[in-house]
């Protein structure tokens, strides 16, 4: 695995008076809001949602402006092009913001949804459906898209948010959650059913995870660093979001053209983001015929590849390889670096990514069913695809909506988080004066 760097919590520049009273105080009025939102109906919701697109789309100039401000400080602080490329908003990025949050107008609300249901032989009648968590903390990193995901799908599950973005994009998001608690109010919803804590810095985050009967869950987005740290120090129940080594095998038997056009679109489509391919492993049967072939076209779209001895061997001239190493094999580049391998057979290709995986999502490209059955039934992640690119690992393209991150854990929630996963459930008993003998 990749070298682990812990994400070092220290005091915030801003120091309020008393950090953990005043992010208890966010938390409490967030307990409140979310009673509130409990008991609202889906077209309140959804009237909220609209005016949140609305005011946001009227609001892009502002938005723009504040975001210039983060981007000019990141590139100050020497972000790298791939964190920068996240936090970036123009008219476009806001349109899809909005219209993401019209996607979620669209979909059912899965509150009050009744998971299951019987009549006992007593006539006592049993119900499990689906309610709100509640408070949901998110603690991320550079990506301002983040907050409204995060807001859009808490207010459609019935879950008040808090939000931890980081100063990278700090003038981003006081704009945004200012920005989205005006539209609340003006629906008739708790603005506090969305509130920031970046204005206490590192030290609010750390009260924000020690925040156990206050926050019911909270979902860490960012590095490995971040994710890690949360999950480590945080007594809230955490689901955590993984970062994304993700891997595409080319199998023995493959079409080569579909395969090729798989393997770019995995890693040069966006290259910062969690789903985009990391590494390539290419069957020893076919690595002379399609190792140049997509070599070839990566160098060209300015990729660095990192293989092996046999990738050296296979790349055509002019296709200049770093030797890898085993740090290689287990980096989340997010850039346009990729490692890439040969590998003798399936199996070697399974125990690789066995090794190596995150959990996030890996893919094949094969021609044979029996290879693609072995392959789904051997890799253990959240996202197994066949034939088609990492990058659809995506709540919207899985037509979840908007997404509150990738779950890659296995308690409760597993793979692209939307609306459901953000609910929890309860049990309804309903008797006829019934007593327990």
């Amino acid at each position: 695995m990749a070298p682990f760097t812990p994400y070092v919590w220290g005091m915030s520049e801003n120091k309020a008076t008393n950090v953990e009273e005043e992010v208890r105080k966010i938390a409490r009025a967030s307990k409140r809001a979310a009673s509130a939102l409990a008991g609202a109906s889906a077209d309140q919701k959804n009237a909220a949602l609209e005016a949140i697109a609305v005011a946001l789309v009227a609001a892009e100039d502002e938005i723009i402006a504040a975001n210039q401000v983060d981007l000019a400080r990141g590139e100050e602080n020497g972000l790298s092009q791939g964190l920068l490329d996240r936090l970036m908003l123009n008219s476009a990025r806001i349109a899809d913001i909005a219209g993401a949050l019209r996607e979620l107008i669209a979909l059912p609300d899965p509150v009050g949804d009744v998971v299951r249901g019987s009549t006992l032989p007593n006539g006592i009648k049993l119900t499990q459906t689906r309610v709100p968590m509640g408070v949901v903390g998110m603690i991320y990193e550079a990506r301002p898209n983040v907050t409204v995901d995060a807001a859009g799908i808490g207010l459609k599950s019935g879950n008040a948010v808090i939000l931890r973005g980081g100063s990278a994009a700090q003038e981003s998001n006081i704009a945004l959650v200012s920005i989205i608690a005006n539209a609340l109010e003006s629906s008739g919803l708790p603005r506090d059913a969305v509130q920031s804590i970046d204005q206490f810095g590192r030290e609010g985050a750390k009260e924000l995870m020690r925040s156990r009967g206050l926050v019911d869950v909270l979902v860490p987005r960012g590095g490995r660093g971040l994710i890690q740290t949360v999950v480590r120090e945080a007594t809230v129940p955490v689901i955590e979001t993984g970062e994304g080594n993700c891997h595409v095998y080319v199998d023995a038997s493959v079409n080569e053209a579909e395969a090729l056009a798989v393997v770019l679109n995995s890693k040069t489509h966006r290259t910062s983001v969690c789903n985009a391919a990391e590494t390539l492993l290419v069957n020893s049967q076919v690595a002379s015929t399609f190792i140049p072939k997509v070599l070839s076209a990566l160098v060209g779209r300015g990729v660095t590849i990192h293989g092996d001895e046999d990738v050296v061997k296979f790349a055509p001239s002019g296709a200049k390889v770093v030797p890898a190493t085993d740090e290689d094999w287990g980096m989340e580049y997010l850039g346009l670096e990729i490692a890439v391998r040969v590998v003798s057979s399936l199996a070697e290709a399974l125990d690789h990514i066995a090794t190596w995986s995150t959990g996030h999502t890996d893919a094949i490209c094969t021609t044979s069913l029996p290879a693609a059955e072995k392959f789904v039934a051997g890799v253990d992640s959240a996202v197994v695809n066949v034939n088609a690119s990492t990058r659809f690992t995506d709540g919207g393209q899985f037509g979840l909506g908007a997404e509150i991150g990738i779950s890659t854990q296995k308690l409760h929630a597993r793979g692209p988080m939307g609306l459901g996963e953000l609910t929890t459930t309860k049990w309804v008993v309903v008797g006829d004066g019934h007593v327990r003998p």
